[in-house]
């Protein structure tokens, strides 16, 4: 099996393009289903059209049904992936849930199994150039490079030259600050993944979801700015 296919159908396509021209992958959970889906809306009022919720507590699959469903009837043109998916199983609950793709932490064969069968992108994660190799051979083209508070932009930069026909989104460790953002950027990041950096603790305890908005839309500016 295979996941070169991944950019084989219009989907795949629209949304790997989708999320290099976005720049930033906001990614979070809330057990609180009304908590997340004011987030989303306050991502999709930034500008934000391609989302990962993130598969890490009990309530990630119930909320993920109700996000879709408020994507569905209320935010035209947007993507809602799922990431955390680290076995087959989680996979196709998530796929039956209605995801538009799936990412992981790692390389997990039976997750790219039912994205591949469902005509999914599948986004694998990596840590060492063996991880990024054996997601090269399954035939990925874009692959999450995580934590980045570890790897670094130095890492990022080295293993671009060895993997020119792979893009690289870089998670953990991204803030919204200009200065951070250049760094990865420079490197050679495709584009970044933000998740408490961007949606806070504090943001979310005071439930100021104008805030999400407003750091979004930040940050959607800045990385154009570095972009450049």
């Amino acid at each position: 099996m295979s996941i070169a296919a991944n950019t084989g159908t219009n989907k795949r396509a629209e949304i790997l393009q989708l999320t290099l021209q976005q720049g930033v992958l906001p990614l979070y959970f809330n057990k609180d289903e009304e908590v997340s889906i004011a987030v989303l809306k306050a991502l999709y009022e930034a500008g934000i059209r391609t989302v990962e919720y993130t598969n890490r507590g009990e309530a990630a699959l119930k909320n993920f049904k109700i996000l879709r469903k408020v994507c569905d009837r209320e935010m035209s043109g947007m993507y809602l992936g799922i990431g955390t998916i680290k076995n087959g199983e989680q996979a196709k609950a998530f796929v039956d849930a209605g995801a538009d793709y799936l990412i992981s932490p790692g390389v997990v064969d039976d997750a790219a199994k039912v994205a591949d069968q469902n005509e999914l992108l599948y986004v694998p994660g990596a840590m060492t150039p063996t991880e990024i190799i054996r997601a090269e051979q399954f035939g990925a083209t874009l692959v999450k490079l995580f934590p980045g508070n570890i790897l670094g932009p130095g890492f990022v930069s080295a293993v671009k030259e060895l993997f020119s026909g792979l893009k690289f989104i870089i998670t953990g460790g991204v803030e919204p600050e200009e200065n951070n953002l250049k760094g990865w950027f420079n490197a050679g990041a495709a584009a970044v993944g933000m998740g408490s950096k961007l949606i806070t603790k504090q943001i979310l305890e005071n439930k100021d979801y104008a805030k999400i908005t407003e750091l979004t839309k930040e940050s959607l500016r800045l990385i154009e700015l570095v972009r450049k």
